[in-house]
């Protein structure tokens, strides 16, 4: 067997001599090299910002939505949406193990695991759609894909249907931050607070915080807004259009006095919320950027142009222990696993 970079740079063809998450294509031959493994393909879970784009370019079509998926890997080697920049994740089973990583990786031929990297930099082969489920961007299909050696995995345990983890694990990175962010005594503002990100930012916010903080979930429409109520852990519900950056600072303003939030945390897959969340700030508070709707160019220019002092954080997908938090939030609380399950059909 050849052995590659660890990093996955003599996958990436154009161009060449980058990283494979920034390449415009990469090599999806699937011939494993002696640091990769490969995936027996069952289920992408396409990130929200990205589906909710390719929803729109099929007209909510389901067939369509299948093509433009096809499209992208066909054209890119990757599942890597060129107008969002985002991938996803999946779900599959190890069908192979380069000879290097085999006592390294843990791992056995048959192991179902799910990827811990984004799909925009995964070299994926799809051979056929067999489902596309519009509500939770969940696409079942026959197809391999290649994890370099540094690629992150979980292996996924029976305890928990699959979907229900396939859609927990591609926001693992979002409470795991929340986790380090949050300190008790905070007044820390979530916005899009419904999605399956928010809901476990506003979780592990409120583990944090516990009785010494306010915590503010932010979301649009009467159903999200209700189940945010009925759930109990914020101290405000408010339903405001993310997009409407006065109407958010004001909603904000008027529940904690003009204080503003020490700790602003974007959860939403639409773009144009930048301001909502700096403006909701207080200066010298901090804005976690999680979304990858966010354009960091309105982000860091809006501020300066309304004259904010705040931290702005990039949203990362990966801190120690993440996958592991993020199941356990699920498991511990009986009425946030309803929801997921509700959602992703476990």
């Amino acid at each position: 067997m050849k052995k590659g970079s660890r990093y996955g740079l003599h996958r990436s063809l154009e161009p060449k001599g980058v990283l494979p998450q920034p390449a415009w294509r990469v090599d999806n031959s699937m011939e494993v090299w002696s640091n990769e493994i490969l995936i027996d393909v069952e289920t992408l879970n396409i990130d929200s910002a990205s589906f909710r784009q390719i929803r729109e370019e099929a007209g909510d079509d389901e067939e369509r939505i299948g093509m433009i998926m096809q499209r992208i890997v066909k054209e890119r080697g990757k599942h890597h949406n060129p107008v969002t920049g985002s991938g996803g994740m999946l779900i599959g089973h190890v069908a192979e193990i380069g000879e290097d990583l085999r006592d390294r990786s843990q791992l056995q031929a048959g192991d179902r695991i799910a990827t811990l990297v984004s799909l925009s930099l995964t070299p994926l082969v799809i051979e056929e759609i067999l489902h596309v489920n519009k509500k939770t961007g969940q696409v079942d299909i026959r197809g391999k894909a290649i994890l370099f050696e540094s690629g992150l995995y979980a292996k996924l345990s029976d305890d928990m249907p699959l979907k229900i983890s396939l859609a927990v694990l591609d926001v693992c990175g979002a409470p795991a931050q929340t986790r380090k962010l949050v300190q008790p005594g905070q007044t820390v503002a979530v916005l899009g607070a419904f999605g399956k990100s928010g809901l476990l930012v506003l979780k592990q916010a409120r583990k944090n915080l516990g009785i010494r903080g306010r915590l503010i979930a932010i979301d649009r429409g009467e159903a999200g807004c209700g189940l945010l109520q009925r759930l109990g852990w914020a101290d405000f519900v408010l339903d405001v259009d993310a997009t409407d950056p006065i109407a958010v600072m004001e909603a904000v303003a008027a529940v904690t006095n003009g204080a503003m939030a020490d700790l602003t945390i974007n959860c939403v897959n639409v773009s144009g919320t930048e301001m909502s969340c700096i403006l909701s700030t207080k200066d010298e508070g901090t804005v976690y950027f999680f979304s990858m709707a966010t354009s960091f160019a309105a982000a860091a220019l809006g501020a300066e142009g309304v004259g904010k002092d705040v931290r702005m954080l990039i949203g990362s997908g990966y801190t120690k222990g993440h996958a592991e938090l993020a199941l356990q939030l699920v498991r511990e609380d009986p009425n946030l696993y309803e929801v997921f399950k509700e959602r992703y059909g476990g």
